[in-house]
C-alpha cells in the first residue's frame, strides 16, 4: 500500500497529528498564528472541539478532558498563556490524567502581536516539558510522542511553534487515527487532583522528582539528535532555526533539539567537546545559552551575533557567521508602503472619525479596531491587552480631574469578543467602584482580527451548530449599569449627539454599537460616486481612511474617485463631505 501524503502547514499538520494520536477534545482560543490548528480539527469528527471566550477557560475545560482520562488539545497564541498562567501553574502540580498538550504557537518580529515573548521560559517557570517542531512533519509526528510524554511522566506538555512553523507548508506523510486504550470516566482523587496546601505540598516534591526523570529522558530521546558534518563548527538551534541553519550552513555539524526543556546537559557537553567552535542559534531569548554557560560549556558565538528580536533567516544567518554581508532583496522592495487599514464598509469607521472629532482620549483594546489608532484615524491612544481598556479608562477617570475639557475625558472601546474575553470583570469593577468613565462595546457579532471566528454572540459554535446569541446590553444592565445607549455606527450625527451627552454625565456609561462585520457576513450596499465638478479636493473624505478613495490628477485640476469593486456603500465619506460632492 503506498503512503498517503499531503502538503500541510504546521497548524495544518498539528491538527492531523492530534486526530492521529486519539485525542478527544481539543478547547482554543483563536489567535494569530495558532488559529488554524482549531480550525482544522473541527473537522475531524472523533474530536469534539469549541471555541472558549478566553484562554484560562480554554485550558481549564482541558484540565476537565484530562482528568477525566481523555487525550486533549489546548492551543493559544504567545500571550494567551499569560492568561491561562493561574490554572497552567498548578495543573503542573496535579499532573494528569489522559495525556494533554497545551500550544503556545509564539510570534517573533510580531506579526500580529503586542509583544514577542518567548514562552520557553514559561515551560522553565511551570516546570514542564517544552516540544518543538521545525517542519510540519515534524508538527504531526511529534504531537504523539507529546502525549506519551504527558501520560509516561503525568505532566501537561507545552507544544511550542512559532508563526514561521506554524504557517509554513511542507510534505507530510500522513497516517491512521490511533484509539488510546481504556474508558474515560471520573474517578475521585481528592490528593492528587484538589490543590488544598496540604495536597500541594505533597505535590510539589514529585514535580521536583519529575523534572529530574525528564532529564535523564532528554539525553536520549530521539527528539534530541546530533547530525554530525564538519566538526570545525558546531550549532546548538531549535525549530524554525533549524531550517535556517541548514540551508545557510549544510557543512556544520548540528544538535537539533526538539525537547527544548529540560535539557540534555550529557548530550550537549558531548557534542560542545567533538566541535572546534559552538554556536547557539536561537530566536528570541537567550534560553539555551544561558542554561548551556551554566553547564560550564564554552559558547563561541550566540546573542552576541544573532539578536534578541526579530526573526532569523537563511541569509542573515550566513552573513553573521561568514562575516559577509548578504545581499537580501526584497520582493516588494519597489512597492509602496501599504499600512493595514479597515476594511470598505467597517462599522468601526465612523466610530472612530467621530472619537477623533471629539479630541477625546481612546483607551483601547485588542482587535480590528486597535487600527485606529493609525493614521490618518490616530484616534486610539493606549493599548495593552485583551480586556484592559476599560479598566485603564476606569483608573484614568479617577485620577484626571473632571473637567469640559474634552481632551481630559475617556472613553474605553473594546470588542465584543474581547469583552466575553475580558472586559466583563473590568466593566464588573467600574459600577463596583462607582466609575463615571464611558465604555464603548464595538458589537460585530465576530472575533474578527483573527479571521472572523464565532464567539458566545454570534449565535453559532465552532462546529457550525446554532447556539445562544448573548445579549451585551442585557448584560451590561446585569451588571447594574443604568445608562445603556446603543448608537448607529454609518450615522455620523447620531454617534456624535449621544457620544457628547455619555462624556457630559457623572454616571457609568456603556454605550453599544451593534452592526455584523462587513467582510464576515459579505454585507454591501450600492456603491458611492464621487462629483468631479463639486469636489474641491479638500481631502477630508481620505481621513476616514477608505481604501476605496484615492485622489485622481486630470492636468491641472484633482479630484477623489471612488473605486466601485471596494465600496460597501456605508456612507462615512459622504457625510464628512462639505460640499455634497458623494452620492449615489
Amino acid at each position: 500500500m503506498s503512503e498517503k501524503r499531503a502538503i500541510l502547514s504546521g497548524n495544518e499538520a498539528i491538527a492531523r497529528g492530534v486526530w492521529e494520536a486519539g485525542v478527544r477534545l481539543a478547547s482554543a482560543y483563536p489567535g494569530t498564528p495558532s488559529t488554524e490548528i482549531l480550525e482544522n480539527v473541527k473537522n475531524y469528527k472523533d474530536i469534539y472541539s469549541e471555541w472558549a471566550p478566553n484562554e484560562k477557560v480554554a485550558l481549564e475545560v482541558g484540565i476537565g478532558s484530562s482528568i477525566a482520562g481523555a487525550r486533549t488539545l489546548v492551543t493559544m497564541k504567545h500571550v494567551g498563556i499569560n492568561v491561562a498562567a493561574d490554572p497552567l501553574f498548578t495543573f503542573s502540580y496535579t499532573g494528569v490524567n489522559g495525556g494533554l498538550i497545551l500550544v503556545s504557537a509564539d510570534d517573533p518580529a510580531m506579526h500580529s502581536s503586542q509583544n514577542e515573548q518567548d514562552n520557553r521560559n514559561y515551560g522553565r517557570f511551570a516546570k514542564i516539558p517544552v516540544i518543538e517542531p521545525s517542519d510540519s512533519q515534524e508538527c504531526k509526528d511529534f504531537v504523539a510522542t507529546a502525549l506519551d510524554l504527558s501520560e509516561e511522566f503525568d505532566t501537561p506538555v507545552m507544544y511550542r511553534t512559532t508563526t514561521r512553523t506554524s504557517h509554513s507548508k511542507s510534505i507530510v506523510t500522513l497516517g491512521e487515527r490511533t484509539e488510546q486504550p481504556g474508558k474515560v470516566e471520573l474517578v475521585k482523587d481528592m490528593p492528587k487532583y484538589t490543590m488544598l496546601p496540604v495536597s500541594a505540598k505533597r505535590r510539589h516534591p514529585l514535580v521536583e522528582e519529575r523534572i529530574v526523570k525528564l532529564k535523564e529522558y532528554a539525553e536520549t530521546t530521539p527528539l534530541n539528535r546530533i547530525e554530525y558534518n564538519d566538526t570545525k563548527i558546531g550549532v546548538i538551534t531549535n525549530g524554525i532555526s533549524y531550517q535556517y541553519v541548514k540551508e545557510a550552513m549544510p557543512e556544520a555539524s548540528v544538535l537539533k533539539l526538539g525537547l527544548t526543556y529540560p535539557l540534555p546537559e550529557n548530550k550537549i557537553k558531548e557534542f560542545a567537546a567533538k566541535v572546534d567552535k559552538l554556536l547557539i542559534v536561537e530566536e528570541g531569548d537567550p534560553f539555551f545559552e544561558d542554561q548551556i554557560t551554566v553547564m560550564g560549556v564554552k559558547i563561541d558565538h550566540g546573542k552576541d551575533l544573532f539578536p534578541l528580536v526579530g526573526e532569523l533567516s537563511a541569509a542573515f544567518i550566513k552573513s553573521q557567521v561568514s562575516g559577509v554581508v548578504a545581499e537580501l532583496k526584497d520582493a516588494a522592495a519597489d512597492l509602496p508602503g501599504r499600512p493595514p487599514a479597515f476594511c470598505p464598509g467597517c462599522s468601526h469607521r465612523g466610530i472612530f472619525t467621530i472619537l477623533k472629532k471629539l479630541k477625546v482620549f481612546v483607551s483601547g483594546d485588542i482587535g480590528c479596531y486597535t487600527l485606529g489608532a493609525l493614521p490618518p484615524m490616530s484616534a486610539m491612544h493606549a493599548c495593552v491587552c485583551m480586556g484592559a481598556s476599560i479598566s485603564m479608562g476606569h483608573g484614568m477617570a479617577k485620577v484626571v480631574e473632571s473637567s469640559d475639557d474634552m481632551t481630559q475625558k475617556v472613553v474605553s472601546v473594546i470588542g465584543d469578543s474581547t469583552f466575553f474575553h475580558s472586559g466583563m470583570t473590568s466593566l464588573l469593577n467600574c459600577i463596583y467602584n462607582k466609575s463615571n468613565s464611558v465604555a464603548m462595546i464595538l458589537d460585530n457579532r465576530t472575533t474578527g482580527m483573527t479571521g472572523g471566528q464565532e464567539n458566545p454572540g454570534s449565535g453559532l459554535t465552532l462546529g457550525g451548530e446554532e447556539a445562544i446569541v448573548a445579549d451585551i446590553p442585557a448584560l451590561v444592565k446585569a451588571f447594574g449599569i443604568k445608562n445603556v445607549v446603543k448608537i448607529d455606527p454609518y450615522n455620523l450625527v447620531d454617534i456624535e449627539e449621544k457620544m457628547k451627552v455619555a462624556l457630559a454625565s457623572d454616571e457609568m456609561t456603556v454605550v453599544v454599537v451593534e452592526a455584523p462585520c462587513v467582510l464576515r457576513y459579505r454585507i454591501s450596499h450600492p456603491p458611492l460616486k464621487v462629483d468631479a465638478e463639486k469636489c474641491t479636493a479638500c481631502k477630508r473624505c481620505l481621513t476616514v481612511s477608505c481604501n476605496a478613495l484615492s485622489m485622481e490628477v486630470k492636468g491641472d485640476d484633482s479630484f477623489v474617485v471612488i473605486d466601485p469593486n471596494m465600496c460597501a456603500g456605508c456612507g462615512v465619506c459622504a457625510q464628512v463631505c462639505k460640499f455634497d460632492a458623494i452620492g449615489e
